[in-house]
Parts: structure tokens; sequence; C-alpha cells
């Protein structure tokens, strides 16, 4: 599998990201958010947490606009798979290419700890090595976390099956408890918790090294 990751001005865990990849068998190369293309033969696009752009105007706002996200929309739109984290899901909101909008936490606090999760569904690439409904323990760093969607939308979220993850014990208000989803076709995942930051025992705990590890063997069997 070739994972492409992207940095923007204030991303803070991409570093994380990569070696996440890595310690799954992936090939990672870094690509910096004024490129104009991916590199080639591209899998997966993995926009990691952090502030970029210092979360000036709104989160993700203005990292939506780099140079790189028009390839990276290219890459979507032909099928490619890819992640954002954090802040690389408040970026797929702004740019589109995930709906809904992640609002200020309900306490109107920064948040960082490690909260349990359910899996929503197993359907995915992301999620298929987690059984429906299995709790998992994953790292949260976030002040704008709280996921936001019109009535309509999280309708439709449900009657696809597209809520991915949600909070056991929902830490920022976010409608439905959510805490990542999936685009329509499955193959863009958005999430607040940081699986990246769960992949080692020495950080705590290897939660988040299952999803990589699927993602790794899903591109092996194809």
């Amino acid at each position: 599998m070739k994972a492409a990751v992207i940095t923007f001005p204030g991303s803070n865990c991409d570093r994380d990201l990569a070696v996440a990849f890595e310690r799954a068998g992936a090939t990672v190369t870094r690509v910096w958010h004024k490129d104009h293309e991916l590199p080639n033969g591209t899998d997966i696009v993995g926009l990691p947490g952090g502030f970029s752009f210092g979360d000036y105007l709104r989160c993700g706002a203005i990292a939506a606009r780099s140079p790189i996200m028009v390839a990276m929309a290219a890459h979507v739109a032909r099928g490619g798979h890819a992640i954002g984290i954090c802040n690389g899901f408040q970026i797929l909101t702004e740019t589109g290419l995930l709906p809904g909008a992640l609002m200020r936490n309900a306490g109107l606090a920064f948040l960082c700890k490690r909260v349990p999760l359910r899996i929503a569904t197993a359907d995915s690439a992301f999620t298929a090595g987690w059984a429906n409904g299995a709790e998992i323990r994953l790292p949260i760093a976030h002040h704008d976390g709280n996921y936001t969607i019109d009535a309509e939308g999280l309708k439709r979220l449900r009657g696809e099956d597209r809520i991915a993850f949600t909070y056991a014990d929902n830490p920022n208000g976010a409608m439905a408890d959510i805490a990542g989803i999936l685009s329509e076709n499955r193959r863009v995942l958005g999430l607040m918790p940081h699986p990246e930051r769960a992949v080692d025992p020495a950080l705590g705990g290897t939660d988040g090294a299952v999803m990589f590890k699927g993602l790794l063997d899903l591109a092996v069997a194809a």
C-alpha cells in the first residue's frame, strides 16, 4: 500500500500518521500542502491532526483551499481511499468531501484524553477489523469536535450506514454521539479520535493499529 500524508502549516500529527502507516507495512510519502500532485500510485491519502493555519477563519477552512486539495479531490473522485483525523476531518468537511461540520465542544473547553468508542459499522475498509458494536479506546485532542449536521443529513447517514464510530460516553456534544463518518462510496473516513496515537503499547494502547493493518490487508488482497 502506498500512502501519502499531507502536511499543512500547523499540522502536528503528520509524523505520527506516517509512522502508523509504516508500522502497518505501507510505503509512505510526505506531501507538502503547496504541491499540486500526489505521488504516482497513491492508494490512500492521510490528512493529519493539528491546527492547520492556526485554525484561523474556521478549523480546516484555509487548508481546504490548499493546492494539493485539488489532487486530493481527484484522487477521491477516482475511488481512492482517504482518511482525515481530527483537523483532517475538519478539512474534509470544509472541502465538501464529507457532510456536516465540526463545531466548538459543548463545554467550550479543549479535550485531551482517551475515550471509549463503539464501531457503528464494520462495513468499510477502515473498520472491517472489528465487529459491529465492538468497543475500543482511542485518544482525542480537540476543541472543535462537536459534529453537527441537519436532520436530513443525519437521516441519510443512518440510512446508508455511514456512521463509522460513535462515542460510548459523548465528550463533546456531537450529534447522535458521532465520532466518525464515511463518504457515500465508503472510501473516505473522517474521525475526531486519533487512531495513529494508539498503535504501540508504549502509547497506552494498540486499538488504532487494527485500522491500519486492515487497510494494508485490503491493499494486499486487491
